[in-house]
């Protein structure tokens, strides 16, 4: 199995000297679906960060899917993270439009064709469970509902890697629980999933990789 994901040797600090990751070697197989825990401030956030390219290494190199993200200009960068999903804590729906509307939302921006966009979306919702819904408006829906939202907008665009930052923060257990299903589901159908959280009864029973963050450094994954 090739990876996915590499860090190599990865060092990010923040202004004041803060070290968010320290000399972080890891890999994420393709295919894989595999969790980054760590107590809050350990740098799990900052990791899914660095593979996003909502941030950049303070030292070493991060490669996705083969290519070194050192070399992907500014300019690219949106174009870059069409190949994946993102997943966040806050849901960033857009509450003045459809939940239809919301998961369109990258097909829209990278001008896929309208027939084409619809067959996704309806796919995509049909997935997460809420096609019945794909009129109403997110505001309507429960926090479990909009979270699923935010992942059909996720995966609409069929990405290589799927990445969530603490994806079940908001929700109640049996919520958190449908969602890492979901995830799962996901995962068995092909996609890589790298999920951050904090939440170890969540997983525990999952039988997935676990990589442990300690104030930035790695620790012996599970």
């Amino acid at each position: 199995m090739s990876d996915i994901v590499t860090f190599d040797n990865v060092v990010k600090r923040y202004p004041g000297n803060q070290v968010a990751l320290n000399n972080v070697t890891l890999r994420l197989g393709r295919g894989e679906m595999a969790f980054v825990t760590g107590h809050s401030g350990a740098g799990k956030s900052t990791l899914i960060k660095l593979i996003g390219l909502l941030e950049r290494p303070t030292r070493g190199r991060v490669f996705v899917n083969g290519m070194d993200l050192s070399g992907v200009k500014r300019r690219d960068v949106a174009h870059y993270r069409q190949r994946l999903g993102l997943i966040f804590q806050s849901y960033n729906l857009l509450h003045d439009r459809s939940v239809f509307d919301n998961v369109a939302l990258p097909l829209e921006i990278r001008g896929t064709p309208r027939a084409t966009l619809n067959r996704n979306v309806r796919a995509a919702l049909t997935t997460v469970g809420l096609l019945q819904y794909e009129h109403s408006l997110p505001t309507v829906l429960s926090g479990g509902e909009q979270q699923r939202i935010g992942i059909a907008r996720a995966v609409v665009s069929r990405p290589h890697l799927l990445l969530a930052d603490e994806p079940t923060g908001n929700l109640d257990p049996d919520l958190s629980a449908d969602i890492m299903t979901l995830f799962r589901r996901l995962n068995q159908a092909g996609t890589s999933v790298l999920i951050a959280t904090h939440d170890i009864a969540l997983i525990e029973d999952l039988g997935r990789r676990r990589i442990q963050l300690d104030h930035g450094e790695l620790g012996a994954s599970r």
